[in-house]
């Protein structure tokens, strides 16, 4: 719990720190589809449809810059090579399975209330 409100236009606000962590259009989507475990980016670009390779190659990146995500391997010596896996790191699987679990949950339940709002840009 935040000991008390944000100041307005602080820039090291609890909240405004959190957002950032998904305020890239794929960033949740990964987050969320490696809450089924360990992928291979290839499966994951199977998953996450709409996603171009450049996309999640960037979004993939962004992640593990920020310990979100986890790069194992990418190759075995006993066989041929298998191509890199992509996990939550602890700190990734407390934010996707906590905080936007929640959001995804929220969004679910008002879905219909949030589709008659008029877009903005």
């Amino acid at each position: 719990m935040l000991d008390g409100p944000c100041q307005t236009f602080v820039s090291d606000c609890q909240v405004r720190a959190a957002a950032e962590l998904i305020s890239h259009v794929w960033d949740p989507v990964v987050l969320s589809a490696l809450r089924m475990g360990p992928t291979r980016r290839r499966e994951l670009l199977t998953r996450i449809t709409g996603a171009s390779d450049k996309v999640l190659t960037q979004t993939l990146r962004r992640l593990q810059a920020r310990g979100l995500v986890v790069r194992d391997g990418g190759a075995d010596q006993a066989s041929a090579p298998t191509g890199a896996v992509y996990r939550l790191s602890a700190l990734g699987e407390s934010f996707a399975n906590g905080p936007l679990a929640h959001l995804a949950r929220w969004a679910a339940d008002n879905q219909d209330h949030l589709a008659d709002q008029p877009a903005t840009s």
